[in-house]
């Protein structure tokens, strides 16, 4: 049965910073507008940063509609399921900030992740959730399934871009400034990476 938690800590901590996948969902304040839900992962691109907040790398994509949203409303809901072992799932509803480049808290953000290389995946903002409610449940009916590892992929299409050349790719994309909905997305022109 749920069970609902005041903190992120011991055991919740440890199954959250297990699992090789979670997932993001975000809705518009608009009722006809397109809620969105994302799969996220990559080996070391989230953080427990305390007992309430967590954060996450947001690599380059060809959109931005969790951004676009978080700008508009806050809302967020992140996502943890047991693929292995004692089936669990996790979820922390609450407030969600894209944190951008040229924002002074930045690099210390970025200090939190020192198991990945970003520079290889187009890093574009960090999102930061501070959570307003911690459940967990059962993971009865999720099936179990095995991580291989993660894809190469991403990191070797986004590895050669430059900030003026990942800037152009953004530039190109539908909904990357601007949502599917018509909400700002990411800010153009990229912030540089900062020194």
């Amino acid at each position: 049965m749920g069970k609902t938690h005041d903190r992120i800590e011991g055991r919740l901590r440890k199954f959250i910073e297990a699992q090789p996948v979670f997932f993001t969902a975000t809705a518009p304040l608009s009722e006809d507008g397109t809620i969105n839900l994302s799969p996220k992962g990559l080996t070391g691109s989230l953080a427990v940063l305390d007992e309430r907040t967590v954060a996450y790398l947001d690599f380059a994509g060809s959109n931005a509609e969790t951004i676009a949203h978080l700008r508009e409303n806050g809302r967020i809901t992140l996502m943890w399921c047991a693929f292995s072992g004692p089936p669990d799932i996790v979820r922390v509803h609450g407030r969600g900030e894209p944190v951008f480049r040229d924002d002074p808290r930045w690099n210390e953000l970025l200090a939190h992740f020192p198991d990945i290389d970003h520079s290889r995946h187009g890093l574009r903002a960090i999102v930061v959730v501070t959570a307003e409610l911690i459940r967990d449940t059962c993971g009865y009916a999720v099936p179990l399934m095995t991580y291989e590892g993660d894809r190469p992929l991403h990191g070797s299409r986004f590895a050669r871009e430059t900030d003026e050349t990942l800037d152009a790719y953004f530039h190109k994309k539908e909904h990357i400034a601007t949502s599917i909905d018509g909400l700002p997305g990411l800010p153009l022109p990229l912030p540089p990476t900062p020194a």
